[in-house]
């Protein structure tokens, strides 16, 4: 389907934004990142209460933060190319809407099922709000001013990420508010990131001719949806070695497989395979999964240990966050300072990757007995190193394509580390409910004689338990929530790994709009080929 829709093309000589135009622009536009990043961890502390008021299992505690997260990820290659096609101002405004949308469904919720359903309309609108706010930063600003602007980026994204459990603590232990404002008290954030758009950002519009490749859209979306979904029942519903396991896998490769085919065919391919040619693109689409699925995966179950194995409250829980928020503030606005300054970035990449790793492996030695300044340190050990490696790892990329593919590159990237936090709650997800199980019933069931519950995936009410059955689950808790960082610690050392081989070049000093222009201007030159 080939249609004529606005999208942005500054005039040839266009003035470059001043520093206080691009805040002002950026203001809408980190309220809208920090309210779809705080939709993904704002119900952490308050999942607790949540799964006892709707009866739900450990399986459907997963699944409230997977679906989410799913369709975010599933999303994000669509909403990266309409990024390179359409008005970047008006898809981010539609985004926010279906974000809204979803987060007042949610807050209404009288059941599991549609708190799941309303989960997908909110990770569709937090999905195309996490593209597009690169996306834009790419296009009005260079890659060498870049760092002062992607630091604070990073802060207010590592903010947002760890920030929502202690916002969500607070909403669930007031009395008058209650968990359904943790999805309620988003949509005042949408509606003024909405405003502060329709003020503050102004792209040049013009027309062009556009095709979208909407079925190679439905069979990535399809496959990718597939296998996540497969990660987070494998070990659960059924064994990893089963019929549904080759049924869903086979499925979910046989899709993406096809989705290959299609989009090596389109005119305008969601994903263009031709990117991956650039060597910096693959590595740091490689370490951006990664990083995604040691980060996510492991992170997002520290709420859990919090109150089960250490018995906060979830306020208290949220605020044993704050030692990660500060990490990974600090850390993220310092590189981000030092790259604009010098120049030079891939010695924060290193360095960041580094510290995630010490971070995981020391996060693996937690139990119900671990101190609170030992808890402390680690979290902020891993802060540090995710602040430094996760924002830097989209400016490399974004550094080294022309400036045509900037938003096809900036979704990729979103697309593949959304996809490894997704994988890593749900398979490690799934890992600490059978982890959970079988220590409760190695331990439960000497004691209760086969009591009721014995190896169930049930959250507990720890406020029900006598002193003894207490202790003991509290230590599972803790043990499993240990192990599982164990578990994800490999792959922060891939990430390392993958990391040390990016080659570091020079950035660009022109934005991404003044690239496009040169680029075009030298193609349509005589003699360009």
């Amino acid at each position: 389907m080939t249609v004529t829709v606005p999208a942005e093309t500054p005039e040839v000589g266009a003035g470059r934004m001043s520093r206080r135009e691009v805040l002002q622009a950026l203001s809408g536009l980190m309220v809208g990142m920090f309210v779809s990043i705080l939709a993904s961890t704002v119900v952490a502390n308050a999942l607790p209460r949540i799964i006892a008021d709707l009866n739900g299992t450990q399986t459907v505690y997963t699944w409230i933060v997977t679906t989410e997260l799913l369709a975010m990820t599933a999303t994000v290659p669509l909403w990266g190319k309409m990024a390179d096609l359409y008005s970047k101002k008006l898809l981010i405004q539609l985004s926010l809407g279906l974000f809204a949308v979803g987060s007042l469904i949610a807050g209404l919720t009288p059941n599991v099922e549609v708190l799941l359903v309303s989960r997908v309309v909110q990770g569709i609108g937090a999905g195309g709000m996490t593209a597009l706010a690169t996306i834009v930063m790419a296009a009005m600003i260079p890659p060498r001013e870049l760092g002062r602007y992607a630091g604070i980026f990073g802060a207010v994204f590592g903010v947002g990420t760890i920030a929502g459990p202690l916002i969500g603590g607070v909403l669930v232990d007031t009395s008058w508010l209650g968990w359904r404002w943790c999805f309620l008290i988003g949509v005042p954030f949408t509606l003024l990131s909405v405003f502060l758009l329709q003020r503050t950002l102004h792209l040049p519009v013009t027309r062009r001719k556009v095709k979208i490749d909407w079925l190679g859209a439905l069979l990535i979306t399809s496959g990718v949806s597939t296998v996540l979904v497969w990660s987070s029942l494998a070990g659960n519903k059924f064994a990893w070695a089963s019929g549904w396991t080759a049924l869903m896998v086979g499925g979910g490769l046989a899709l993406l497989a096809l989705a290959v085919w299609v989009e090596s065919r389109a005119d305008e391919p969601i994903v263009p395979l031709d990117i991956f040619r650039n060597r910096t693109v693959s590595l740091t689409t490689v370490a951006s999964v990664l990083v995604g699925v040691a980060m996510f995966g492991g992170t997002v179950f520290l709420s859990q240990y919090f109150q089960l194995s250490l018995g906060k409250s979830p306020t208290v829980a949220g605020l044993m966050s704050l030692p990660m928020i500060l990490g990974l503030l600090v850390s993220s606005t310092v590189a981000g300072q030092l790259i604009t300054k010098y120049g030079r970035w891939k010695r924060y990449l290193v360095a960041g990757a580094a510290v995630m790793v010490v971070g995981m492996l020391l996060l693996a030695t937690i139990d119900a007995d671990t101190s609170m300044l030992l808890l402390s340190v680690y979290m902020a050990v891993l802060g540090v190193g995710v602040g430094m490696l996760m924002q830097n790892l989209v400016l490399a990329a974004q550094n080294d394509v022309p400036a045509n593919e900037l938003g096809a590159a900036t979704s990729v990237l979103t697309f593949f580390r959304s996809m490894g936090g997704t994988i890593g709650v749900s398979a490690l997800g799934a890992v600490l409910a059978n982890r959970v199980a079988t220590l409760s019933a190695e331990k439960l069931g000497p004691l209760t004689g086969g009591a009721p519950g014995e190896g169930s995936t049930e959250v507990p009410d720890l406020s029900t338990l006598p002193e003894p059955v207490l202790k003991i689950v509290q230590d599972v808790y803790g043990t499993a929530t240990g192990e599982l960082f164990l578990v994800a610690a490999p792959f922060a050392v891939l990430a390392l790994v993958v990391v040390l081989f990016i080659r570091e070049k020079p950035l660009h000093t022109l934005s991404g709009e003044e690239r496009r222009i040169r680029e075009e201007a030298a193609a349509a030159a005589p003699g360009a080929h």
